[in-house]
């Protein structure tokens, strides 16, 4: 649900995007704003101006939500860190950072800037309400900067809950690991607090569903589960990464998959290949050897029946330049760092040509992480993060 489906184009030269389950939230602040709070606090007007003047709040919203990732992502840059995109979704904005702060300083500098921003622009809504209302403006239109005001103060005190992956819970994390020197204990920490948060905010939902309070309830029900799982996933990271430090990806890829054309049908692929393999995965490469793009299974069920003999793996396939892209000489955290996008979790292992030499699929990180446990445990940071997630409203 991370995933951009709309792009917004770069800013400061890092991809924006819109996933379409943000449009949840533009539908529950323009219904509960323009056929609610506006009504009852600012009477007088038409349902048309309570329907503009709600689609103007909430647009500016989401750009005070952009604003917030827009600042982690610039302070992760800052410090040396490549930021693969940002995304508006669901539960508000992710910034997708590939790689993690070497220095706890660092470390806390991405984190509370995020909520630094949402701060600052709670204070500048509220200077804009105060000038409207010298101004002789509207009620209504100050009304709407004031309630813009106080929900980015409200989203900066809900993100600064220390319990991760709320921003709060990267700060502790980052103030942990400044006092213990350990990244991997600040880590399972700031998870652990995470996901007793996430229960917490489970069972005052259920218990708001219970007193009649349904839709927030719900609300606070599924913030709570998107918490638990999160946290639960970082902890199980932090356990997990140090002990994959030092793994080359050559000792985890599969040398020599089974590869296909660019200019084969979807068709030939089916009878050549998957019905007698019954691999998920095909890489495409050209005459000379060199990836041309990868083919999941799922791309390959997407073409309607009579469509596979007329259409070709090239105009299935995701773009060599989306795909995760590794040497058999780098380090595994490297690349687990990047493995997003259209690839589905695949990534590919190139020479200095760009010939296919390997592949990774979701079972071998699987495989390498089954038996990450059983080899020892360097001390020190992981080299992987997840994103910088942050959310609406409590």
């Amino acid at each position: 649900m991370m995933r951009s489906s709309i792009s917004l184009g770069r800013i400061g030269g890092v991809p924006v995007g819109l996933n379409v389950s943000v449009l949840v939230i533009v539908v529950i602040l323009v219904v509960g704003l323009a056929f609610g709070r506006f009504p009852v606090t600012f009477p007088g007007h038409s349902v048309a101006i309570y329907v503009i003047a709600a689609l103007v709040t909430a647009l500016l919203f989401l750009a005070s939500l952009l604003a917030h990732e827009l600042a982690h992502a610039m302070v992760a840059k800052r410090h040396g860190i490549e930021v693969a995109g940002i995304t508006l979704w669901l539960l508000g904005g992710v910034a997708r950072l590939r790689g993690q702060a070497r220095t706890p300083g660092a470390d806390f500098r991405i984190a509370a800037v995020g909520p630094a921003t949402s701060l600052v622009a709670g204070a500048v809504f509220g200077l804009v309400a105060w000038l409207a209302g010298v101004a002789g403006a509207t009620s209504l239109v100050v009304g709407m900067f004031a309630y813009l005001a106080g929900i980015n103060v409200l989203l900066a005190v809900f993100n600064l809950i220390p319990a991760a992956p709320l921003d709060g819970g990267r700060v502790l994390r980052a103030v942990l690991w400044k006092w213990h020197g350990d990244q991997v204990r600040a880590s399972i920490t700031a998870a652990r607090a995470g996901r007793i948060f996430g229960y917490a905010l489970i069972a005052l939902g259920f218990a708001q569903l219970v007193t009649g309070l349904g839709f927030q309830g719900l609300w606070l029900a599924l913030i709570g589960l998107f918490l638990v799982n999160a946290a639960s996933a970082e902890e199980q990271q932090a356990v997990v990464a140090p002990a994959l430090h030092g793994i080359p990806v050559s000792r985890v890829m599969t040398a020599h998959p089974v590869a296909a054309y660019p200019d084969e049908s979807v068709t030939t692929l089916i009878d050549r290949l998957v019905m007698v393999s019954h691999l998920s995965t095909y890489p495409l490469v050209d005459e000379h050897g060199v990836f041309a793009g990868l083919v999941t299974l799922n791309r390959i069920r997407r073409v309607p029946a009579d469509r596979r003999a007329s259409t070709r793996l090239r105009d299935i396939a995701c773009p060599p330049g989306e795909v995760p892209t590794a040497r058999p000489d780098d380090a595994l955290t490297d690349l687990l760092a990047r493995m997003d996008g259209c690839a589905d979790g695949r990534a590919v292992v190139l020479d200095d040509g760009g010939h296919l030499v390997g592949l990774i699929t979701p079972s071998d990180i699987s495989r390498v992480i089954q038996t990450a446990d059983l080899r020892p445990r360097r001390p020190g940071g992981a080299d992987l993060a997840p994103p910088y997630t942050d959310h609406p409203r409590p």
